[in-house]
């Protein structure tokens, strides 16, 4: 089949779990025999369209930043939805639209009904009414855009959810009435076994895009009340986002600069795996989570996990307390509390964590 996929954002040119996702879903249809192709903005120097890795990647459009101070740019998405018109003269059978920003799902409807396509989407979470009104800062604004979202999902004959919890949300927040297939997310298991551990080692890592609801200010007053009572542990920060620079001012706020270290995200996935590997715990303090691949991925590296019990956090349903991690309710003292029972215990979990995350092997989903 020729199947084209349509996000603003391309792994490896910004580091993201639905870009990871897209890209292993991509390469691995490609290598079924489909003929895959991946529309986004330009991220990359030279030409418009190119090959990696058997998927042919097409920049509809200039980049332009995703964020603007702390929230997604509304006009990077409106430019892109504009630039998806252009696939009217493309040449594909389905076409699969990530949900996020949500207006290129209007533009890639009209570009299917055109064309008589079918359109799925792909919903990596759903927001909702009150947390648009949180994340807008007014009430009007935030109702605009639950409006947005909501009428979105009317739009592709078939949701494609990655995981239970956004299923549910999807159905008990937007009222979705299209058929809704769960295709959860994987990793290669071998492959990160083979991974050996870095030499900078840590007590806790964190890694992903340093974003508001990602919490990772939790995490650093963690570790600052863990000083507080006595107990010195390093950390390791891996990520870049629109809260660096607020997180490093926390960092030196509170005197941790000697035990908190930020690095970028690399270039290769692998050294990721390398820290996570020489750390003993991982924290994933998000209050939000579609899914949330890096716990497994974390797990797949014998490290226990300390998720967040936010309700909008699908990552906690990956984590069963006390086998393959620790759930902690969203406040210093309890991630504190989290953290000292990881580190504690962090050796006799570390067979539990591998069992769980070979669960979501690509080669078992």
């Amino acid at each position: 089949m020729k199947i084209a996929f349509v996000s603003d954002a391309v792994y490896p040119y910004n580091k993201g779990g639905k870009e990871k996702r897209l890209y292993e879903f991509s390469v691995r249809l490609s290598k079924m025999g489909h003929e895959v192709h991946i529309y986004s903005m330009k991220w990359w120097e030279g030409p418009n369209v190119k090959t990696e890795n058997g998927v042919q990647l097409h920049g509809i459009c200039k980049y332009r930043p995703l964020y603007k101070d702390e929230r997604r740019s509304i006009s990077e998405a409106i430019i892109f939805a504009f630039a998806c018109f252009k696939l009217i003269g493309a040449d594909f059978e389905i076409a699969d639209v990530d949900q996020m920003p949500y207006f290129p799902l209007y533009s890639m409807w009209i570009v299917c009904q055109l064309r008589g396509k079918k359109m799925f989407a792909t919903w990596n979470e759903v927001w909702g009414r009150d947390y648009w009104a949180e994340y807008m800062g007014n009430r009007v604004n935030g109702r605009i855009s639950y409006l947005i979202e909501r009428f979105s999902v009317l739009l592709p004959n078939t949701v494609i959810s990655i995981s239970p919890h956004t299923t549910q949300r999807l159905v008990n927040i937007l009222n979705c009435k299209r058929p809704i297939i769960e295709v959860a997310c994987g990793l290669n298991f071998s492959q990160i076994s083979k991974i050996q551990p870095a030499d900078n080692k840590s007590d806790i890592i964190y890694a992903g895009r340093l974003l508001k609801h990602k919490r990772v200010d939790l995490l650093i007053r963690a570790v600052a009340k863990l000083k507080a009572t006595g107990q010195i542990v390093t950390c390791i920060i891996v990520g870049e986002g629109p809260e660096r620079k607020r997180l490093e001012n926390l960092v030196a706020q509170l005197g941790l600069e000697k035990q908190i270290a930020f690095h970028d995200f690399y270039a290769n996935h692998e050294d990721v795996f390398a820290l996570m590997k020489a750390a003993k715990v991982f924290a994933s303090p998000s209050e939000r989570e579609g899914f949330g691949i890096v716990v497994v991925e974390a797990n797949a590296c014998g490290k226990p996990v300390v998720a967040n019990l936010a309700p909008a956090n699908a990552s906690k349903d990956l984590i069963q307390h006390g086998v393959n991690g620790f759930l902690f309710e969203q406040t210093v003292d309890a991630l504190a509390v989290a953290i000292t029972n990881g580190l504690d215990q962090a050796l006799q979990l570390g067979a539990k964590c591998l069992s769980s995350a070979r669960k979501y092997d690509w080669g078992k989903l």
